[in-house]
């Protein structure tokens, strides 16, 4: 079995790990209180949460704050330094903006950030709230904020799937997956549903998979620190908390069935559908056509695409399947008859004895003539 012990890393490998770990070092911790809805009390965990840690001792002020508040909230706003935000308006709208040189002037601990997914008014120092908040712990600020799923960008498609309802302003999914610590207000739906909510709240079905999405959301962002982890320690681990179906693409392969059978898959277990092919010097036209066919088909349904250099196959996809936490791998294969198989074992023979960290899917195929 091949692992990550049976190849030492290469100097630019080593380099981006120590460059990683030094800005990590350097960069200001973020939480998110991750909601699936709203009235969860999302925003009430957030400035509890910098209560507590003022009470601990840590400096604390609160960037800004979204008005009116609920009536838990604001005695713990009025225990809390608040650095007014600046009061900007543009085309007949009027926006609080954090005043990010005064914060950074003050240079606190911890600042509390209320209304993660918020976009600036033009001209603004930054375009977006996650962005202000991506310069705070760039200075070595820890940052306190809260936001819902229905704000997550890749998420939204899914959340219209079920509420029926999109969000103007979202926050990517590659800055939550830069937090350190995510936590899900986790009230359960019949809780939810029983504080008032208004005609527009979803109803309990809906808010059972909204809640589901959610904790798959932490989960996979627990899952990538772990890994982030595992591998600056040079620890070699492949486990995930989701499916991850990696297809591979070949010129020849039955891509069209792979693919999709792994996006179904991929959305029954609320998993990541990849579609990865190895570089083959000296391809024909017409192989190279069909491989782009392939690509395409691959992009269409939402798959992640890699291209792979590497010069034995079989090694390639291993490290590759590992590095990417892979749960299943879809592989085509060419059809032989008896005589040929005793006479010789292909590259999928040995990827199959290899690959013991992941699951082996076949899509039979005819060896052209």
């Amino acid at each position: 079995m091949a692992t990550s012990q049976d190849r030492r890393p290469n100097p630019d490998e080593l380099l981006r790990r120590i460059q990683a770990e030094e800005r990590r070092e350097r960069r200001g911790r973020l939480k998110v209180f991750l909601g699936y809805a709203s009235r969860v009390g999302k925003t009430f965990r957030m400035f509890d949460e910098g209560r507590r840690r003022k009470q601990r001792g840590e400096d604390v002020v609160v960037g800004v704050v979204q008005r009116p508040t609920t009536p838990e909230v604001e005695p713990i706003l009025a225990r809390l330094e608040v650095i007014p935000a600046m009061v900007e308006k543009d085309a007949g709208e009027t926006y609080s903006v954090i005043d990010v040189a005064a914060i950074l002037k003050r240079q606190p601990q911890v600042c509390v950030i209320d209304q993660l997914a918020y976009r600036n008014p033009p001209g603004s120092r930054n375009p977006e709230r996650w962005q202000d908040v991506e310069e705070l712990l760039e200075h070595g600020i820890n940052v306190i904020c809260a936001v819902n799923l229905q704000h997550i960008r890749e998420m939204q498609d899914s959340v219209e799937r079920i509420t029926g309802k999109r969000a103007a302003h979202s926050v990517p999914h590659a800055f939550l997956q830069e937090a350190d610590e995510i936590e899900v207000v986790d009230a359960p739906p019949e809780a939810l549903l029983g504080r008032g909510a208004s005609a527009g709240m979803p109803g309990p079905r809906q808010l059972a998979e909204l809640r589901e999405l959610a904790l798959l959301l932490a989960a996979d962002v627990v899952d990538r620190q772990l890994q982030e982890y595992l591998l600056a320690h040079g620890i070699a681990a492949r486990w995930g908390t989701q499916e991850r179906i990696l297809v591979c693409l070949t010129p020849r392969s039955n891509a069209a069935e792979m693919l999709e059978s792994g996006r179904r898959n991929a959305l029954r277990f609320h998993g990541a559908l990849l579609a990865a092919y190895v570089e083959q010097p000296g391809l024909r036209p017409a192989d190279r056509e069909k491989l782009e066919g392939h690509i395409a088909k691959a992009r269409e349904l939402g798959a992640e695409i890699y291209t792979l250099r590497g010069s034995d196959f079989v090694r390639t996809i291993l490290e590759f399947a590992g590095e990417q936490r892979v749960t299943q791998l879809f592989l085509g294969h060419t059809i032989r008859d008896k005589k040929q198989r005793w006479l010789a074992r292909g590259p999928i023979d040995r990827l199959i004895d290899a690959a013991e960290d992941f699951d082996v899917r076949l899509f039979p195929h005819r060896e052209a003539e």
